[in-house]
């Protein structure tokens, strides 16, 4: 691990900090690219689709809107009604799928229960899978040789914010905690492409404190608050916390504050590096999901 990056980062990964810089590129990449005037469309387009009115979701897709904005990219958005019928989702994706103006496309998960969540991202096309979740796409990331056109953006970015402390994975020892499609799983393949040799833990795993006691990386995505401590931790380590909760705090004025799968205050003494809760994950998620918008745009304008 270098010094230098040592000295930058701190004991902290500071994903704000890295998924700006991360914008900031995209934005300067697109308006040098946009003078070589693109043979199809002037800008990158993002289509998104939002079922219902989750607090969460409808605050994650402000966000991303948000970012499209400060980098250049066009946005087509539809907010269906919780009793939207899934013929009505599937009807959108094949139109934003036929929209030339559009580069991307997201559903933004979770659906309502009589959606069918897997039906609706197949349907969704490979070459507009910003979100990495078409099952082409998810096939090509755990088949050796094959490249996917995009990956998921939660494990992207934190493949990222590891490589901006330890560029070179080969032969480190990693642990992923969680085996969702959405990040454990990716998460596997891509620290196992990156040559680290890697363990799957999930809630059925026994003694996962000794197999972390092994491990230089640490990603957790399990979606239990504080569930790693310190003491698990092999000094020197870098842990990732995918995690977010909100848990009663009584010394806060709302009552509560935000914490992740990692117990911070404790393995913030053994880790060499460890991304905080919140401003860690979840810039970079947004970050890698305009990154493949880009890509998107750029495939079809530059024949990249």
């Amino acid at each position: 691990m270098e010094e230098t990056k040592e000295k930058e980062f701190g004991n902290l990964i500071r994903g704000k900090k890295v998924a700006k810089e991360v914008q900031d590129g995209l934005k300067a990449e697109l308006e040098e690219l946009q003078t070589k005037s693109p043979k199809v469309t002037p800008k990158p387009g993002f289509g998104y689709i939002i079922v219902g009115e989750r607090p969460d979701s409808s605050l994650y897709v402000k966000m991303k809107i948000k970012a499209c904005e400060e980098i250049g990219i066009q946005v087509k958005g539809d907010n269906f009604p919780v009793d939207a019928t899934e013929e009505e989702v599937i009807t959108k994706v094949q139109e934003l799928n036929d929209d030339p103006e559009i580069h991307g496309i997201l559903v933004q998960l979770p659906l309502p229960d009589h959606i069918d969540e897997d039906k609706v991202l197949s349907i969704i096309s490979k070459e507009k899978d910003v979100d990495g979740l078409h099952p082409a796409n998810v096939a090509d990331l755990v088949m050796r040789g094959k490249s996917p056109r995009f990956v998921a953006c939660t494990p992207f970015g934190c493949l990222h914010l590891i490589k901006t402390v330890c560029p070179d994975l080969s032969g480190l020892r990693a642990a992923v905690i969680g085996r969702s499609n959405i990040v454990g799983l990716p998460m596997f393949s891509l620290l196992q492409d990156a040559n680290a040799t890697v363990t799957l833990c999930h809630s059925r795993t026994k003694d996962i404190e000794s197999i972390l006691k092994e491990c230089d990386i640490v990603v957790a995505a399990i979606g239990k608050p504080q569930f790693v401590k310190g003491e698990w931790l092999k000094p020197g380590c870098i842990v990732i916390d995918v995690g977010i909760h909100s848990i009663e705090d009584k010394t806060k004025k709302s009552g509560t504050r935000l914490v992740g799968d990692v117990d911070t205050a404790s393995a913030k003494t053994v880790a060499k590096y460890i991304t905080p809760v919140p401003g860690g994950v979840g810039p970079m998620t947004i970050a890698m999901l305009m990154n493949n918008i880009v890509k998107s745009w750029k495939i079809e304008n530059f024949d990249e």
